[in-house]
Parts: C-alpha cells; structure tokens; sequence
C-alpha cells in the first residue's frame, strides 16, 4: 500500500541476538543457584514433566510428595500411568523416614519445598541422603524460594524445577519454566530437553531477564509486606494458623531458618480459619477486598487470595486437612498499611459489617 514501508528482514544477525537472551538467561539462573547446567521450557508444569519423562521409564517407581502441585499430581497419575511407571504419594513432612517407602526399582524423589498450598517446609538434605543411598535422584520444586531463596545443590538436590512464571520472571506476563542440574546429569537432561521439543521464544527469555534484574529488590518487599500480614493475620480471632514459614513460631520455621537465605523470603501463605468461621464467610470475606486479586498465578506485583481445599487433593495427608476453612494469599508490592485496611474492612464484611 502507498506510504507503507516494508518491515526489515530479519537477519542471521538478529538470531544470535535471539540465542543471546536464552544463553544469557541459562547462564545467569546457574550462577544464582549453583548449578552447571539450565534449560528453559515453556511454563513450570513442562519443566517438571520434562524432568519425569526423561529421569524415569517404564517398570520405575517414582516418590512423589503429598504436598505437590495439583497438575503435578495429575500427570503422575494420567501419562505416567499409562506409561508403566508407577508413583507413590508420601507425607511432606517425613524426612529421613523415606527410607522405608523406597523400593528397589525407585529411581527419583520428588520435593515441593514449600508445599502447595499447605506449605510444608522438606528436610532436603535427609531426602537426598536416603535417595542416594538407594540409588535414587532428589527432583525439588523450588518455585516457591526461588534460587535467590537458597543453595539447593549444597542440600543434596539432584535437579531443581521453578515455575520461572512467578518470580522469576515477577510480572505476571510470561509462562516459563526452568530446569537446572549439575554436570553429571546435564547432557542426559538436554538431551531429553530437546528430544520432547521444549523451547521458549527469544522474547520470553528477554522478559526474564528483566525480571531477573529486580528479584532480589521486589523479594526483599515481598518479605517486608508479608511479614506485616501474616503477623496482623496471626493474631485476628478469626485465624487459627497462618502457614508461613518465614514467620517465628509457624510449622517449617526451624527448617526454613537452616536451609534458606533469610534475606529472601516471599509473599505467599496460607491461612487456617478458626473453627466456627464457614466457607460462606470466607468467601464474603474474598468478596470483600478491593486491593487482593482472585487468581491462582501469583509472583506479580499484584496481591492476591482464594479459597483453596487441600484435603480433596491429597491422599496420605488427606485427613490433616480434612474440614479446615482455608485460603491462600500472596502478598504484592503495595503498601502494606494500605494492604492491612483492605483485610480489616474485609473482615468486618465477613461478619456482616
């Protein structure tokens, strides 16, 4: 059409700017947390099955925790399955007693550090020592503290996953995931990277790379913000526990405080409502804020909250759940006075005020 330039052609050039951002990402990921080797995947849940499918065949057996992601679940009980590889479900907080759950043929454990949703802390080193010893591999989720948030290798992890969605990448506008290992498993993981066509654009990894660049400012408000909350939570009548790990006196605190950079905490928590409180009031309360989100994606600079109901989604653990009002909250970037006003008027919704 008249008046319109064509676009310039895109150059052998301009592809090695492209590899440029993936090497760069990869690069700085290992030497965050340690690792010799990072490949990058469209979106957290593909790290982790990218990892499963290429550590395990048919005939292995796979120790999964209670504790794991609800989509992490399903593909051990879908594909897996179906595959020949059988997987068992163990308690989060069991440490070295894993050892007599491990059976000849189990090739990896699988840790969520923090839980999902109920935010158990995992002894890793006691994992990796029963694992090892067995002949096993220790898979941890670490999204949850991020690599700034600990040393996972020193630890006794084998391969480390992160949903890099979250806070990683810290925007709330790219999927992506991670896989970061040591050199004795990097080519058989590259090699499974490849083989199942994982890949990522030239723009996502540039995205990361900026968010890279701030995860260490927006962590250290993230913390700030959320030590607030779960401190003013913790004491409302209403809650009768507030599963933050960061926090003196929660489950996992101990745990948190040895094996974790306590300079980087996060803003994700969950909270147990005091007996009496319904799951109608809960949601009039959910309802209520004007400042918290309803999403699932959290890591943003937005706070966010749900009802969540981990007793429908665990199995060993089902029962510790079971009838307990709950909700997960991640706490944003905003001021925290502000952040407290929203949940106190929320609060006084959820009782009819």
């Amino acid at each position: 059409m008249q008046g319109m330039q064509p676009t310039p052609a895109f150059t052998n050039q301009d592809i090695g700017v492209v590899i440029r951002w993936l090497e760069d990402l990869e690069e700085a990921l290992c030497a965050i947390e340690g690792a010799a080797a990072c490949m990058l995947t469209p979106s957290g849940l593909s790290a982790i099955t990218t990892t499963l499918l290429t550590l395990l065949k048919a005939g292995d057996h796979l120790l999964m925790t209670d504790s794991c992601y609800q989509p992490t679940r399903d593909f051990c009980d879908g594909l897996l399955a179906r595959m020949g590889i059988h997987t068992s479900y163990y308690d989060p907080l069991l440490g070295a007693g894993i050892a007599a759950l491990l059976q000849p043929n189990t090739r990896v454990v699988f840790a969520e550090s923090a839980g999902s949703l109920t935010f158990e802390m995992q002894d890793l080193p006691a994992l990796a020592a029963a694992a090892h010893e067995q002949g096993a591999l220790l898979v941890a989720d670490c999204t949850w503290a991020t690599p700034l948030g600990w040393q996972v290798f020193e630890l006794g992890v084998d391969v480390s996953v992160h949903a890099a969605t979250k806070y990683i990448v810290g925007h709330s506008d790219v999927l992506l995931g991670a896989i970061m290992c040591g050199q004795a498993l990097a080519a058989r993981l590259r090699q499974g990277h490849r083989e199942l066509g994982m890949s990522i654009s030239g723009d996502d990894a540039y995205l990361a790379l900026r968010g890279l660049r701030t995860l260490a400012a927006r962590l250290t408000l993230h913390q700030q913000n959320a030590a607030h909350v779960a401190q003013w939570l913790s004491a409302r009548p209403e809650v009768a526990q507030v599963l933050y790990p960061p926090l003196p006196g929660a489950d996992g605190h101990a745990l948190w405080l040895r094996d974790c950079n306590p300079r980087y905490a996060n803003g994700l928590m969950g909270v147990v409502f005091a007996p009496g409180i319904s799951a109608a009031q809960v949601d009039r309360l959910i309802d209520a804020t004007r400042l918290f989100g309803i999403g699932y994606s959290w890591g943003g600079y937005e706070s966010l909250i749900i009802p969540v109901k981990p007793g429908k989604l665990r199995s060993v653990t089902a029962e510790r759940w079971q009838g307990k009002v709950m909700a997960r909250l991640h706490i944003g970037l905003e001021d925290p006075a502000d952040l407290l006003a929203d949940l106190q008027q929320a609060f006084a919704a959820m009782h009819g005020g």
